[in-house]
């Protein structure tokens, strides 16, 4: 296999210059020495140019523009929800590479039709599900497997924000996906991570203001009966964990889903009569799940690659199968 080293930067183009593109995607592309950022395209010229200014590269103004660049062989796109599906699929018909934020669609069929389009066009898709990637996940695996609370008996994760601003896409039902397809999707993430593939949707709930998901909890289970817990929304005081409750004892993380890069994770450990509190290595998963892209693209990953695509579509099918069975309750004085 060829060595990442031995080959030429991915050229990369980002379409849509969100927050989180400024924030924490476009440093960590940067960063990557398998990356070579080649322009920036957004709707406002300013943003462009912002960008452009801060990593070095071209701005244009037009997205289909930006797809046309021969220097252009992957392409990042942090878009809002209800355009990601159109432009994920212009760019993998453009025979682009697409590293895209979540949600990739905002139904299953077509997040499941995307993936075969890449498949066709021999080009990569990836969801940045970025939290999956950091250590500290995998330092809970070893605590699992050497029993640190024996039997697993229940998984519970809440990942809630406080109320954004009126004019934050996430507010709009035109535009955003609320709390269920921008937040809820981290917990049902860690929920299949530890779970399994098999996990059900037995009940949730979902509150509602304007048409747009504000918050909601929701039940799952495996078919061994254990069951997993989910909290999220975007009304509330900000929260972000997981805990696994097993036959001898519990173990909690926070910062489970956003943790910066210099954090150092603390896994709490509870038993009988004993508490632990393990104090991890800090870890930048925005520059694991570039360099797993990459990886993937140099054809270096293909299990991962797989299992990446399967991932996204399972999860996509349980928050389909999460809308379809929530009671839905609307806000006080909402009239939408």
């Amino acid at each position: 296999m060829t060595r990442l080293s031995s080959c030429p930067p991915l050229g990369f183009g980002v379409l849509g210059c969100a927050d989180i593109a400024w924030r924490r995607t476009a440093p960590a592309l940067a960063a990557d020495p398998g990356v070579r950022l080649t322009a920036f395209a957004s709707r406002s010229p300013e943003k462009g140019r912002r960008f452009a200014e801060r990593f070095g590269d071209a701005a244009v103004t037009d997205y289909d523009a930006l797809l046309r660049r021969p220097d252009v062989d992957a392409v990042y796109i942090p878009l809002p929800a209800m355009l990601q599906a159109e432009w994920i699929e212009r760019a993998l018909t453009a025979g682009k590479h697409v590293f895209a934020e979540k949600p990739l669609s905002t139904r299953a069929a077509d997040t499941a039709r995307l993936f075969a389009l890449a498949e066709e066009r021999g080009v990569v898709l990836k969801e940045n599900a970025m939290f999956l990637h950091h250590s500290q996940h995998t330092a809970v695996d070893r605590l699992l497997a050497d029993g640190a609370i024996g039997q697993l008996r229940g998984f519970s994760a809440a990942f809630t924000i406080p109320p954004l601003p009126e004019g934050n896409i996430r507010n709009h039902a035109d535009l955003g996906a609320g709390a269920l397809l921008d937040v809820a999707v981290y917990t049902v993430r860690a929920a299949l991570r530890f779970l399994g593939p098999r996990l059900e949707v037995v009940g949730a709930t979902l509150r509602e203001a304007d048409g747009v998901v504000r918050s909601g909890s929701a039940l799952l289970v495996t078919p061994e009966g254990v069951p997993a817990q989910l909290t999220f929304g975007m009304e509330h005081a900000y929260r972000t964990e997981y805990a696994l409750t097993g036959s001898t004892g519990r173990l909690r993380l926070d910062r489970a889903f956003t943790p910066p890069p210099g954090h150092q994770p603390v896994v709490d450990v509870t038993r009988q009569d004993h508490r632990e509190q393990i104090t991890l290595p800090p870890d930048d998963q925005f520059a694991r799940i570039v360099a797993a892209f990459v990886r993937e693209v140099r054809g270096e990953a293909p299990a991962e690659r797989a299992a990446s695509a399967a991932e996204s579509r399972r999860v996509a099918e349980t928050i389909d199968a999460l809308a379809a069975r929530a009671v839905r309750t609307k806000a006080p004085g909402d009239v939408s």
